[in-house]
């Protein structure tokens, strides 16, 4: 997912030396992308929080406006993971907002993702235990965005974080077992 001379890089970085035009030549670019990253954090049907073409558009507002300082393309992928991440726990903690209890969510972190879809409750408590699995290993937190809300391939999260493939494996494992153990509490 990463060259640092691909095109997308390199509007980025132009957007990041103040070039405006260079986000406007970018969103056509990376539109198709983003869908396809919307459409697989959004696989598993109706009870999915938002629609594909509103979470590209809320991420990608996320995204444009910010201080970040783009390294590359697969930099890029991985903050818009984060900003659907983020827009869809916002969307899911509007509607829970008034429908506090319940028992515990029962989420699968196998690796055929989304075999079901995930109601809000159940993202929201993923939400909580990715960010205390972030307060013990922030690589681990990273990876499971990458995978389980971005729909990443083991070798596009490692090009993305830049770290190796077998890293993946192993911290993928060990987070799913983490957030598992989590959720059944």
């Amino acid at each position: 997912m990463s060259s640092s001379s691909s095109p997308v890089t390199q509007l980025l970085h132009a957007a990041r030396h103040g070039d405006d035009d260079a986000l406007d030549a970018l969103i056509p670019m990376v539109y198709d992308e983003l869908r396809d990253l919307a459409r697989a954090v959004r696989r598993g049907g109706s009870n999915a929080t938002i629609d594909t073409t509103g979470l590209v558009h809320e991420a990608y507002e996320k995204l444009v406006p910010s201080d970040v300082e783009w390294n590359d393309r697969s930099h890029f992928f991985r903050v818009a993971a984060r900003a659907m991440r983020q827009v869809l726990i916002d969307a899911a903690r509007r509607r829970q907002a008034d429908k506090r209890g319940g028992k515990g969510p029962d989420v699968s972190f196998d690796d055929n993702l989304y075999a079901r879809p995930v109601d809000d409750a159940e993202l929201l408590a993923l939400d909580d235990a990715i960010n205390r699995l972030a307060e013990l290993d922030e690589r681990q937190a990273r990876i499971v965005e990458c995978r389980f809300f971005a729909g990443l391939t083991v070798a596009e999260t490692a090009a993305a974080l830049d770290i190796s493939e077998p890293t993946v494996y192993r911290d993928w494992r060990a987070a799913r077992a983490w957030l598992a153990a989590q959720l059944a509490d």
